[in-house]
C-alpha cells in the first residue's frame, strides 16, 4: 500500500520537529466551522488557522446535521467556542444527485443531504445552529470559491 507508507513516512517527519503537545484542548479563537469534506478546501489555510485555534467539523456539503449539531454543542458548552461558520462551496458535489437517486443506485435508505442550491443549503444550516436551544453566539455563513479561494458572505 503507498498510500500508507507514505502517510506513515510523513507523520514520522511531522512528529519530529513536532512542539505542539501542550496546546490546551479548547480552542484559542473560540470559534467553530462546519465546512465540507472536499479535499480542495483547506480551511486552515484560506481561515488562517494554527493549530489549536479553531474547531473544524467536515462532512459531505458541510451541513449542520445531526450530528454536526452535537460536536458544536460539545465545542460550544465544554469547549467554550463562541462563534460558528457554516462555509460550503461552489462545483460541490452534494448539487449532482438527489437523494432518491444514490439510495437506489446503492440499495439503502440512508439519508445523504443533497441540496440544488448552495446559499440556501448554507442558510438553512445557520438558521439550525441559531435556532437550537443548546448553541448561543454568533453564527455567519459563507461559500467558498474553489475558482479563487475567496470567501463570499451568504446574507
Amino acid at each position: 500500500m503507498p498510500v500508507l507508507e507514505d502517510i506513515k513516512s510523513a507523520n514520522e517527519e511531522y512528529a519530529t520537529e513536532f512542539d505542539k503537545g501542550q496546546l490546551p484542548m479548547p480552542p484559542g479563537r473560540k470559534f467553530a466551522v462546519v465546512t465540507c469534506m472536499d479535499a480542495r478546501l483547506d480551511p486552515a489555510k484560506f481561515l488562517g488557522l494554527e493549530e489549536g485555534d479553531a474547531h473544524v467539523i467536515r462532512n459531505a456539503g458541510g451541513l449542520v446535521t445531526d450530528d454536526a449539531l452535537r460536536s458544536l454543542v460539545i465545542s460550544h458548552n465544554l469547549l467554550g467556542t463562541q462563534d460558528v461558520l457554516v462555509i460550503a462551496h461552489t462545483d460541490c458535489g452534494m448539487l449532482t444527485f438527489s437523494n432518491e437517486e444514490l439510495q437506489e443506485q446503492l440499495g439503502t435508505d440512508i439519508e445523504f443531504h443533497p441540496f440544488s442550491d448552495l446559499d440556501e443549503s448554507v442558510r438553512a444550516s445557520v438558521e439550525r445552529v441559531r435556532e437550537s436551544p443548546i448553541c448561543s453566539g454568533s453564527v455567519h455563513g459563507f461559500v467558498y470559491e474553489v475558482e479563487t479561494g475567496r470567501l463570499r458572505e451568504v446574507a
